[in-house]
């Protein structure tokens, strides 16, 4: 399993979950609205998850359903990058 950044984090990048990440696999850009996470580097430590201030991360088998699409459009944007 890994873990999946959801719809709240639009637009809030508050980059707390970047600073507690052990494996530094949370990704973003400039031009992006949300943070992502790599799933093939994620370690599943889960320190990202509590410090999340709106509760946008969660582990994959855990997403709400009206959430499901972001895992497929995590996986896409490191596919995008060639990652």
């Amino acid at each position: 399993m890994t873990f999946v950044i959801t719809e709240p984090c639009i637009d809030v990048k508050d980059a707390t979950c970047v600073e507690v990440c052990p494996v530094d696999c949370i990704h973003t850009t400039d031009d992006d609205n949300m943070f992502y996470i790599h799933p093939e580097e994620c370690i599943d430590c889960a320190a990202c998850e509590p410090v999340c201030p709106v509760t946008a991360i969660f582990e994959e088998s855990a997403v709400p359903e009206q959430w499901k699409t972001y895992l497929q459009l995590n996986a896409e944007w490191f596919k995008k990058r060639g990652e």
